[in-house]
């Protein structure tokens, strides 16, 4: 029996959203999306009668409140993602990534709410070199963007309780294929460009990321609505699973690539410098040994699935429609 039936995410619509939708709803989930729609909403099973699509700011918490009637859990995917989104205004994601914040987590629990799942960022440990970085293992945020998300756990577990359980995932850098195409991380650029570009540009090369399937981080989200309480409440964990260097993963795009599309001859990798330093080894073994959960895909399935995506023509003009970048389509709306 399905105890958290009625299922709000917010920012459905996003990268990990247009994934995680479907999935919750072919798993019998009734599934209210509410996002901002900066991207859109077509590429959601609108056909589907236990799907419930709400337009909405999260920092509009009247209307949040509203929207959380009725609800079991929370998947709290919202925010201005990524470390570069902090290119646009200041006040733009301190508003949505800070501020709004506990207000929705009040709102969620006042609603009656019982599990809020939090999408944290295994960013937030910025650079270490600490051969496993576990959950114990000090934030050293190197943008705000990782600073928000850091600052936003002790806001949330605050308000945890026995009637309110609350979880953070501190997930890896995603990479792969979704309705909501993103084609401004690590892996999923590279690949862009090994295909479109006919070479690959490495920044740096020597940062090691942590790399996690997309599909495993919707399986995760999955089984974070059916785990017992008494092995989430106030837990935090990370969720990665390759720890690979930006040279390395394009040594896999490359070989991949080039396997998939043997017309386009040899592809060059360029290395040139770069000011994001981020690196960092993450351990996930908690996860693990908590919750059993081990992720079924490489680094390696995601370029593969991506060549699928662009053989069927599902991501077309991929290095200038903004819809794949989130900074590019954000200044394009001039968000505020």
């Amino acid at each position: 029996m399905m105890k958290l039936k009625n299922v709000l995410v917010t920012g459905g619509a996003g990268y990990v959203g247009s994934l995680l939708t479907p999935q919750l709803l072919r798993l019998g989930y009734k599934v209210t999306v509410y996002d901002i729609m900066y991207f859109g909403d077509r590429f959601l099973p609108k056909s589907n009668s236990n799907l419930k699509i709400i337009s909405g700011d999260i920092r509009d918490t009247a209307r949040l409140a509203d929207a959380f009637k009725g609800i079991d859990a929370v998947i709290s995917l919202a925010c201005i993602s990524n470390d570069a989104s902090f290119d646009l205004d200041e006040k733009l994601s301190t508003s949505i990534n800070l501020d709004a914040f506990e207000p929705m987590v009040v709102a969620a629990k006042k609603a009656g709410v019982k599990r809020f799942i939090y999408a944290s960022s295994s960013s937030v440990y910025g650079v270490s070199e600490s051969p496993d970085v576990t959950e114990e293992h000090p934030l050293v945020p190197l943008t705000l963007y990782n600073k928000y998300k850091g600052m936003c756990e002790p806001l949330l577990f605050k308000h945890q309780s026995k009637d309110f359980v609350c979880v953070t995932i501190r997930p890896a850098t995603l990479c792969g294929y979704a309705p909501r195409q993103r084609l401004d991380v690590s892996v999923n650029i590279l690949t862009n460009h090994a295909i479109n570009n006919k070479k690959i540009t490495v920044f740096g090369g020597s940062q090691r990321r942590p790399n996690l399937h997309m599909q495993d981080m919707v399986d995760l989200y999955e089984l974070l609505l059916t785990v017992p309480d008494e092995k989430i409440a106030g837990e935090i964990f990370n969720a990665g699973f390759q720890n690979m260097s930006i040279m390395d993963i394009a040594q896999v795009v490359k070989r991949v690539v080039q396997e998939q599309f043997p017309e386009k001859g040899e592809i060059p990798i360029v290395t040139t410098l770069t000011d994001d330093i981020r690196s960092y080894h993450v351990n996930s073994g908690k996860i693990q040994r908590i919750l059993g959960f081990r992720p079924k895909r490489t680094v390696e399935d995601a370029v593969r699935d991506l060549c699928a995506a662009f053989k069927a023509g599902k991501l077309p003009n991929s290095l200038d429609d903004t819809f794949y970048f989130n900074v590019r389509r954000l200044k394009q709306l001039k968000a505020a």
